[in-house]
């Protein structure tokens, strides 16, 4: 299954393709330099089809459990000066997705939408520390009775150029399902109350939809 944000990509990689491996064998006599082109041509389309892949995942619904709302690996657990909507102390943890992760953005509890913004915005590394406030970026908040606001956020990588944000304010959304994608490379961050006991470790390779962020008893 691919998500919906690829099938234009996907369609326009797969006809570009399919005219160079049509091409290269109708116009190119040498050997090897065709079927270079066209094994190239073929591993392109390969990597376009694993980027936009979106695997079908098995939450379990728990409005006491933070989920990770992307795949990839954690590289920042800590206390942090949230300035955007909570103005205060927050326990930041951040999962970096590789380009061969899967970018699909999954809601980390369900509840209702409070906040949602775009900044437009830089395009640092995703792991530089100045990413969180200056590369392309979304804030979401989703709150409910249990675990109160929980916050996350869509950051563009040096690759991303689009950050797609299907959060909506005052919509009721469901914790696991499609919040979103960020096209080419980025981070998620997600802001838990401090003091918030962490279910993972720097360097976990997490699964968005499945694994727990951490459990907040309300």
């Amino acid at each position: 299954m691919f998500h919906k944000e690829g099938y234009k990509i996907i369609f326009i990689t797969m006809l570009i393709v399919a005219g160079i491996i049509f091409t290269a064998d109708a116009f190119i006599d040498i050997f090897w330099l065709q079927k270079t082109l066209q094994v190239a041509g073929l591993v392109l389309l390969i990597l376009i089809l694993q980027f936009f892949r979106n695997p079908k995942r098995n939450t379990q619904l728990n409005e006491a459990h933070i989920i990770a709302p992307v795949d990839g690996k954690v590289v920042v657990i800590e206390e942090v000066f949230e300035k955007e909507y909570f103005k205060d102390q927050r326990l930041q943890v951040s999962i970096f997705m590789s380009p061969i992760n899967v970018h699909v953005t999954r809601y980390p509890i369900s509840g209702e939408v409070k906040f949602s913004k775009y900044h437009p915005g830089k395009y640092l590394v995703a792991w530089h520390p100045k990413a969180s406030e200056e590369n392309e970026r979304t804030t979401i908040v989703v709150e409910n009775e249990t675990v109160g606001p929980i916050l996350y956020r869509q950051i563009a990588g040096a690759l991303a150029r689009r950050i797609v944000n299907y959060a909506e304010e005052g919509r009721q959304v469901v914790q696991g399902t499609d919040a979103g994608f960020i096209k080419f490379g980025s981070r998620v961050d997600v802001f838990l109350p401090v003091g918030t006991k962490v279910n993972m470790q720097l360097n976990q390779t997490v699964k968005g939809g499945e694994d727990i962020v951490a459990i907040i008893e309300g």
